[in-house]
């Protein structure tokens, strides 16, 4: 059996976790979330959280050790610079990770799929057959963040303004899902999403 790898990002508040349900219940799929590995890479103890220390300063963590995951994005999406060295810092182990993941599944499900809020900027985007794509409106994005990490409109705002802008991704990716309506329109769109995946042979047997 063929494993195609199909990449899934798009922009914080889109709705990509809701993709990924979707896709990790069809039947032969399986979902790499790249923010679990993200989190196993930067563990206590790991060489990810030793160079996390070193660039950003003992403040980042807890009294456990462990990270303080909202402290470091209070620092980073004020700041592109510290973003981009969040990124160099964190995204070859978590590239890495993945890599092993992915060859551990070939020939054991049809489609892996990858969960990467960083696709394209880490260069995992080279892994994928294809790549798919969730985005939404600025302010429907920023309700749901709100609504989701508990953050001020502000605090949620100063998050997508970090981020890459709508064009970034459909641009680049094969498949675009528009969420920006009803659980139902969504819906649809996955639907569409499965026939144009069928007729790419992604649930070939």
């Amino acid at each position: 059996m063929r494993t195609r790898i199909l990449g899934l990002t798009g922009q914080s508040g889109a709705g990509k976790t809701t993709v990924s349900r979707y896709l990790a219940g069809l039947p032969g799929f399986f979902v790499i979330d790249a923010d679990q590995v993200a989190r196993e890479v930067a563990g206590v103890g790991m060489p990810c959280l030793e160079k996390l220390r070193e660039a950003f300063g003992e403040e980042i963590l807890l009294p456990s050790g462990e990270l303080d995951r909202r402290k470091l994005a209070g620092i980073v999406f004020s700041d592109p610079s510290r973003l981009a060295t969040l990124n160099a810092v964190t995204l070859p182990f978590i590239t890495r990770r993945i890599d092993e993941q992915i060859e551990s599944l070939r020939g054991h499900y049809r489609c892996v799929v990858l969960d990467a809020p960083t696709l394209f900027e880490s260069g995992a985007d080279r892994m994928c057959d294809a790549v798919a794509a969730v985005v939404a409106g600025r302010e429907t994005r920023i309700a749901r963040i709100r609504q989701r990490d508990g953050l001020t409109e502000a605090e949620a705002a100063q998050r997508i303004d970090a981020q890459h802008g709508e064009l970034f991704y459909t641009r680049r990716a094969e498949y675009i899902l528009h969420n920006d309506g009803t659980v139902e329109a969504l819906l649809a769109e996955l639907e569409s999403l499965r026939n144009r995946l069928q007729a790419a042979h992604f649930l070939e047997k």
